[in-house]
């Protein structure tokens, strides 16, 4: 069985607005949602810098025996679950027919974080006291946990799983979900990605190598994927969780939809935990995979959503990697990095990244990559500066990158499949 998968169902949070209609405004009108850190006192760090979400679990429904029994990550990607499936307009779902794919780069880490200090009297006790914590801190300890609230909360009782693959757990956990519904191992899939990293033992991690940028007096404007001034990346939070069903099923219902996912496809480096091959090899491969198995040219695609993380390694190493795999349609395809935007949400970017995607095909405009004025020369493919594009979209491909040498490519189109 080889079944067409549609996404009909989009539920997301994001920084600078909850919600997708928020998101994409966000988006569009190429605002910036980083900021100084409020979470945590950040002075203490090299990096004091991120994109947070102004999210109160109360007013989405969440009750206060949910809020103390879930992380932050749990909590945004429960409610992207609800949104997604009430946007759907898909009615009751039969359980076993209805699986969950939840993607997470790390886990529960702001509870973690909470309830060590908790027990450990700020770091003072070597010899923690347990009784001190939450009583659900297993819940917190296994990222399965995630999956688990997501289908209790749209009750789902079909195929569940976590995917941890670092930054490309977004893209991963949709792939994996439309391999599943392509299968006929299920019908709908609920699937995404969330993460809540925002807190200081994330903060140290990545200033540790560097990885995140210093501009600390200039927060609105810190995140510059491809600009020869950026200096590292700005630390984000999100999630989106999408509804996927077979294409005719969804049509036959009349669902509105989103987007094909047409291809998908991943690899790994095998080279190094956070360093990559400046050629691009093992991400123009992923991208020669996914476009071979949406029987798609290189010359079809009419938009790429970029990882563009904001580190020059990155950025090189996604160019090279797109002139490997596209060939002179590199030149004339254009290009931009959201987390210029929304700051970079570890594993759930990948997901954030297809909403933006799938709404970009919608909508056909293309989102800019805000703060970009002074162009690395190595960089020099169309990235949309500053100011979105209209444009007609109906074939994107979006990619991914994460620490580990994971390497992700999705296509996705339009609800018709465009030219095809």
């Amino acid at each position: 069985m080889n079944r067409r998968v549609v996404i009909t169902g989009m539920g997301v949070l994001a920084p600078g607005g909850v919600g997708t209609k928020e998101f994409w405004k966000l988006l569009t009108d190429g605002r910036t949602a980083t900021r100084r850190i409020t979470f945590f006192d950040p002075a203490p760090f090299r990096s004091q810098v991120a994109a947070e979400i102004d999210f109160a679990p109360e007013l989405h429904g969440l009750g206060a025996q949910q809020v103390r029994r879930m992380d932050r990550a749990a909590q945004l990607a429960v409610v992207a679950a609800s949104s997604a499936v009430e946007d759907s307009g898909i009615g009751e779902l039969d359980p076993y027919r209805t699986g969950v794919t939840v993607g997470s780069a790390v886990g529960a880490t702001m509870g973690l974080e909470e309830e060590y200090r908790v027990v450990s009297d700020d770091g003072r006790a070597w010899l923690v006291d347990h009784e001190y914590a939450v009583p659900h801190l297993y819940d917190r300890f296994v990222p399965s946990s995630f999956a688990a609230e997501v289908a209790w909360a749209v009750g789902a009782e079909g195929p569940a799983a976590v995917v941890s693959t670092g930054c490309t757990s977004g893209l991963d956990a949709v792939g994996h979900a439309a391999a599943v519904l392509a299968e006929g191992s299920a019908d709908v899939m609920v699937a995404g990605a969330t993460d809540a990293p925002i807190s200081p033992i994330t903060s140290a991690c990545f200033d540790a190598i560097k990885a995140t940028t210093p501009r600390n007096d200039d927060a609105e404007h810190a995140s510059r994927p491809f600009d020869a001034t950026r200096n590292g990346f700005v630390l984000g939070e999100g999630a989106a969780v999408f509804v996927l069903e077979e294409r005719d099923s969804a049509l036959r219902r009349g669902a509105h939809v989103y987007a094909e996912v047409r291809g998908f496809a991943s690899r790994c480096n095998a080279f190094h935990m956070t360093g990559l091959r400046p050629d691009g090899r093992e991400m123009a491969e992923a991208i020669r995979v996914a476009l071979a198995e949406a029987r798609t040219d290189p010359a079809d695609i009419d938009y790429i959503n970029a990882h563009g993380s904001g580190t020059k390694q990155n950025d090189r190493h996604e160019t090279a990697a797109f002139k490997r795999s596209l060939g002179e349609h590199a030149y004339r395809v254009p290009v931009s990095s959201i987390k210029s935007m929304i700051g970079h949400s570890l594993g759930a970017i990948g997901s954030l990244e297809i909403a933006a995607s799938a709404l970009a095909i919608e909508h056909d405009v293309v989102p800019p990559t805000a703060n970009l004025h002074e162009p690395d020369p190595e960089c020099d493919l169309d990235y949309v500066p500053v100011t979105a594009r209209e444009w007609a979209t109906d074939c994107v491909l979006a990619v991914g990158s994460g620490f580990g040498g994971f390497q992700s490519a999705m296509v996705l189109t339009g609800a018709e499949g465009g030219r095809w």
